[in-house]
C-alpha cells in the first residue's frame, strides 16, 4: 500500500476540482446515495402516479439518466455511471450477506444481458413506441431489472450480475472504449508492492495493476473503491480512443454490443425517427413492407412501421458488418473471426458519439424543461414551471448534425489504427479498407441520404399515416403543457 504518491498532470485524482468529484470517498458516496434515492423514488412514484401528468419519472429515467449519465459520460469519462449505479451500489451490501456460489458457466456470459436489452428493451420499444415512455411502463422496467439483479447479487459472488446479466452493463463495457480516460496504477509504487490492497478492495475481483500492461480494464465499472485503499491508483486523462489504438484482447460480447446497438438506435431511429418525418417516408422499403402486411395481418397496437424499420435495420447492419469483414479477410488473407473482431472496434463511435446529436438537439427541445419540471413536481417545489428552451423551427439546432459527421470520420480513424494491427502488407490494407468499414460507410450514407432527402422532398404533411406519429407526439406534449397550466394556476 502507497500513502503518498507524486501524480502526474494527466492524473485527474490530482486535479483539484476534478480530484474531489472523483476520488474523495465521503463525496462518492453521499453522490451514490443520491442517485439510489432519485432512483427509488422515481420508480416508486411512477407506479404511484401513472398518468401521463406524472413528468419526474420518465423525466428523470429519459431525460436525465439514460442520456446525461450514459450517452455523454461514455464517450467522455467511460463508465462513471456504472461506478453510482444503484444496483451495483446496493449489491455489493448484498452479496456480503449472500449465497456466494459461482456462477455457472452457462449463466457466464455477458451477450446474455446484451440480448435482454437488445430484444426485452429495443424490439419492444419499436413495437410499442409509447410502452416505457409512460411513467407505470418505466418504472415497471427498472423495478423487474431491480429484483432480478438483488436476487442475482444474493445468489452469485463478485458482482455477477454485472459482468454477465446487466443489460447496461454489456453496452458499457463496449463504447466506454471510446472515452478519453484510463484507470491504471503507477509503475514505480507497483514494483515494490507487496499486500496488492488495490485488488482486495475491488468487489469485481478485478486487478487495476495490470491494467497499463493489458491496455484493458476488463469489466472495472469505476466504482473508485481501489483508489481509497491504495494511493498508486490513477485515473489518466488519455488521447481519446487511445485503449483502441493498441493491441488488447478482444472481447466477441463488446463487437456484437457496438453492432446491434448501432443497428437498434442509430440507424433504427435514422429510418423511422428521421426518415419517418420525410414527405416521402410512404416510399420507403420499411414502411412498404408494413403498409403490405397491415393490408391482410390486424397489428393490432403494434407499430409496423416500427418494427420493419427496425427489423431492416437489423438486416442491413450485419450484412454490411459480417459481409464487409469477410471481403476483408480474404483481401488481407487473415483469419475471418480474426478481422472480424480486431477491426469491429472501430465501429464504437457510430452510435455514442453519433449519439450526441440526438441529445443536444432534444435537450433544447425536450429534456432541459422535462427535468426541471419533473423535479419541481416531485418535490413541490415553489417554481414557475419553465418551457422547451427551443423550437424545432430554431435553425440553430442544426449545429448538433455535426456530431453525426465526427462519428464516422473517427470510425475511419480508428479502423485504419486497427488495421495497422492485423499482420498484412500495406497495399492488401488499404485495398481492404472499405470493404472493412462497409458499416461506417452505410452510416454515412444514410446522414448524407437524410439531408438529401428533406432539403429535396421536405418534411411530411398532416393527415394520414403521416399523421398518427406526430398526433401521438402532439397529445405527449399537450399533457404536459396541461401540467403546466396548473402548476402555473395553483401558483
Amino acid at each position: 500500500m502507497v500513502d503518498k504518491i507524486i501524480r502526474d498532470k494527466n492524473d485527474i485524482f490530482g486535479m483539484p476540482i476534478l480530484g474531489f468529484l472523483f476520488k474523495n470517498p465521503k463525496f462518492l458516496i453521499a453522490l451514490k446515495l443520491i442517485v439510489l434515492g432519485l432512483f427509488f423514488y422515481a420508480l416508486t412514484y411512477g407506479l404511484i402516479n401513472t398518468t401521463n401528468e406524472n413528468i419526474f419519472t420518465t423525466g428523470l429515467f429519459w431525460g436525465l439518466f439514460w442520456p446525461f449519465f450514459m450517452v455523454v459520460t461514455l464517450g467522455t469519462f467511460g463508465r462513471v455511471f456504472c461506478g453510482i449505479c444503484p444496483h451495483g451500489f446496493v449489491g455489493k451490501y448484498i452479496t456480503r450477506f449472500g449465497l456466494n456460489k459461482k456462477l455457472p458457466k452457462s449463466l457466464a456470459n455477458p451477450f446474455i444481458g446484451l440480448f435482454i436489452l437488445f430484444l426485452g428493451w429495443w424490439l419492444v420499444y419499436y413495437m410499442y413506441p409509447n410502452l416505457y415512455k409512460t411513467p407505470f411502463g418505466a418504472s415497471m422496467v427498472f423495478l423487474v431489472l431491480t429484483i432480478f439483479a438483488f436476487i442475482s447479487f444474493f445468489v452469485f459472488e463478485k458482482m455477477s450480475y454485472c459482468k454477465s446479466f446487466c443489460p447496461i452493463g454489456a453496452v458499457t463495457n463496449a463504447f466506454s472504449k471510446v472515452s478519453f480516460t484510463k484507470l491504471e496504477t503507477y509503475k514505480s509504487a507497483c514494483s515494490s508492492c507487496r499486500t496488492f490492497d488495490c485488488a482486495k478492495a475491488c468487489s469485481y475481483d478485478l486487478k487495476p495493476f495490470t491494467f497499463e500492461k493489458k491496455n484493458s480494464m476488463a469489466d472495472c465499472t469505476l466504482c473508485m473503491d481501489c483508489s481509497s485503499s491504495c494511493e498508486a491508483v490513477a485515473f489518466k486523462v488519455k488521447k481519446p480512443s487511445s485503449t483502441l489504438f493498441k493491441k488488447f484482447k478482444p472481447k466477441k460480447s463488446d463487437i456484437w454490443a457496438l453492432i446491434l446497438l448501432t443497428g437498434a438506435i442509430s440507424i433504427t431511429m435514422g429510418f423511422h425517427h428521421a426518415l419517418g418525418r420525410s414527405a416521402i417516408v410512404e416510399e420507403f422499403i420499411w414502411t412498404k413492407t408494413a403498409r403490405y402486411f397491415e393490408s391482410f395481418i390486424n397489428f393490432g397496437s403494434i407499430d409496423a412501421v416500427g418494427l420493419f424499420a427496425f427489423s431492416y435495420a437489423i438486416f442491413f447492419v450485419i450484412i454490411a458488418s459480417m459481409g464487409g469483414m469477410f471481403l476483408a479477410s480474404k483481401i488481407l488473407k487473415v483469419d475471418y473471426e480474426k478481422t472480424f473482431y480486431t477491426l469491429g472496434y472501430a465501429f464504437a463511435p457510430l452510435f455514442i458519439i453519433g449519439g450526441l446529436s440526438h441529445l443536444g438537439e432534444f435537450f433544447f427541445l425536450h429534456y432541459a424543461s422535462n427535468i426541471v419540471n419533473g423535479f419541481i413536481q416531485a418535490f413541490s417545489l415553489n417554481i414557475n414551471y419553465i418551457e422547451p428552451l427551443a423550437t424545432r423551427r430554431d435553425s440553430w439546432l442544426h449545429i448538433f448534425k455535426m456530431f453525426n459527421h465526427i462519428a464516422y470520420i473517427w470510425a475511419f480513424i480508428i479502423m485504419i489504427a486497427r488495421l495497422k494491427l492485423l499482420d498484412s502488407s500495406k497495399l492488401r490494407k488499404a485495398v481492404a479498407f472499405p470493404f472493412a468499414s462497409a458499416l461506417i460507410l452505410f452510416y454515412m450514407g444514410l446522414n448524407f441520404y437524410t439531408g438529401y432527402v428533406f432539403k429535396t422532398y421536405g418534411a411530411k404533411k398532416r393527415g394520414g399515416h403521416n399523421h398518427m406519429q406526430h398526433q401521438k407526439q402532439t397529445n405527449s406534449h399537450s399533457s404536459l403543457n396541461i401540467v403546466i397550466v396548473k402548476k402555473q394556476n395553483k401558483g
